[in-house]
């Protein structure tokens, strides 16, 4: 089955969504927008102006892809396949790896599971994503790995409230043994430190009182709530995990995204339903 590995370049930013979600606080704006502003910025790169004197017609590229009168490039120009795996864009590995000596840098991947991503593959899709990131960066092990699990958040009207609701998340036994994989790439030495994401009070109790490695780092979003709470504080400081808040979003990929992406920013190619570490149905 093939894969689909999406670029977003070196820098996420914001911007109108392309798949707005009536009632939802959070979204995937960085994401999404950050996607297809490297896709364009891709076609850009490869593209060849028009030659003849109105601008009109095909013209051929340099690499023998055609080229439309707006100097839009066939799909199959910039983006690539190698080994079943598609990159949108193409990577250029010859290009690829860090700029500075390995020690200059602190590198953090995080990865998100989707729902429908069935917990038996995650083992594979953290591989995957693991070699992908060692592979463009040119380097054999990380800093940080961080897991948002699905159907984990951190919302309330307080704080109190939020760390309550939190208690009943998620499914404490697929993300156990999810961790029981993270535990084996730090034994190996190639993940440094380990982290959750949105582990409240009483969960983050319960996980930690039956994983071998200990989460090093515990991201909590408070976007929609006034704070982080006091038992979680406590809680972290006790057992020497770090406390961080981010703005992430939790469902990173909503039904549809992906699919309006490449719909609009690949040349309109059927996508295929396969992530480099999650598998969505076609919504």
């Amino acid at each position: 089955m093939t894969q689909i590995v999406l670029s977003t370049g070196n820098i996420v930013t914001g911007g109108p969504s392309i798949i707005r979600k009536p009632g939802t606080t959070r979204s995937n704006l960085e994401l999404t927008n950050s996607l297809r502003s490297n896709f364009l910025a891709a076609q850009d790169d490869y593209a060849v102006k028009p030659t003849n004197s109105n601008g009109n017609g095909p013209h051929a590229h340099e690499n023998g892809q055609l080229v439309n009168g707006n100097g839009r490039l066939s799909v199959d120009a910039w983006t690539a396949t190698e080994d079943s795996v598609l990159y949108i864009p193409r990577i250029d590995w010859t290009a690829a790896g860090l700029q500075e000596d390995r020690a200059q840098y602190e590198i953090t991947v995080k990865l998100f599971f989707l729902p429908s991503a069935p917990a038996v593959k995650r083992t594979e899709y953290i591989d995957e994503a693991l070699r992908l990131v060692m592979k463009e960066l040119q380097v054999d092990h990380i800093d940080l790995l961080i897991v948002s699990f699905p159907g984990i958040s951190f919302e309330g009207d307080c704080e109190w409230q939020a760390d309550k609701i939190n208690a009943t998340m998620g499914n404490d036994e697929e993300e156990i043994m999810t961790w029981s994989a993270l535990e084996s790439l730090h034994e190996q030495g190639k993940v440094g430190r380990l982290g959750i994401a949105e582990f409240g009070t009483e969960k983050l109790q319960r996980f930690i009182s039956k994983v071998k490695v200990r989460p090093a780092v515990d991201q909590i979003n408070t976007k929609d709530c006034c704070s982080v709470p006091p038992p979680l504080i406590k809680l972290a400081k006790s057992e020497g995990i770090e406390l961080l808040t981010h703005g992430d979003c939790t469902d990173i990929l909503p039904s549809g995204t992906l699919r309006e992406l490449l719909g609009s920013g690949a040349g309109r190619r059927r996508p295929c339903r396969r992530c480099i570490c999650a598998k969505r149905p076609p919504g």
